[in-house]
């Protein structure tokens, strides 16, 4: 750590029951000079603070937790975090998880490789939620909004247009847009 780096600390608690007072503790006693503290859950996307914090981080800080998981509310979460940091010129440490540090070339390693692991998952869905949806059209279901008309409906829409009643008119009758009508009518005649 050089001379001019900074270490911030970020403290979190789930629920207002919980206290800051030992992660406040823990991060003054690693140095700390500033931290920013919030009580809301992990889940929730919005975090004031953990925005602010990452809005005012310079080149050479630290951010210090005292668990990731105070941090993130996943891998890919905290994999943006770390992103956004490196981004900035600064730095990530965990106290409880030394190995979370990226101010080291090992704790960047760690952290590169987790990123790794996590676009492979992301990929390996991606294959799997393709291959269902190939699977399930081949079945017969039908993704998307149900139609708005019915067959029969759509049936009695050409009927009237062919009897030279205007599409507005027919789709005023079937209570539908007109555009709906005329798409329906269209598919039919090129299916």
């Amino acid at each position: 750590m050089h001379i001019c780096d900074m270490l911030i600390g970020y403290a979190r608690v789930s629920t207002d029951d919980q206290d800051l007072r030992l992660q406040r503790a823990a991060l003054k006693e690693a140095g700390c000079r500033r931290t920013f503290e919030e009580k809301v859950s992990g889940a929730k996307r919005d975090r004031p603070e953990l925005a602010r914090m990452l809005e005012q981080i310079r080149d050479e800080d630290v951010i210090v937790v005292t668990r990731l998981d105070r941090l993130a509310r996943s891998t890919r979460n905290l994999l943006d975090i770390a992103e956004r940091l490196k981004e900035a010129g600064a730095g990530l440490r965990s106290l409880a998880e030394p190995w979370a540090d990226t101010t080291s070339p090992a704790g960047r390693m760690v952290l590169t490789v987790f990123a790794g692991i996590a676009e492979f998952e992301r990929e390996l869905i991606h294959q799997r939620t393709s291959s269902g949806r190939i699977a399930a059209k081949e079945r017969g279901v039908r993704f998307g909004r149900p139609p708005k008309l019915t067959a029969d409906q759509i049936a009695l829409g050409e009927r009237l247009v062919g009897e030279g009643t205007s599409v507005r008119e027919a789709a005023k009758l079937l209570k539908c847009h007109h555009a709906t009508l005329y798409r329906a009518i269209s598919e039919t005649t090129r299916g």
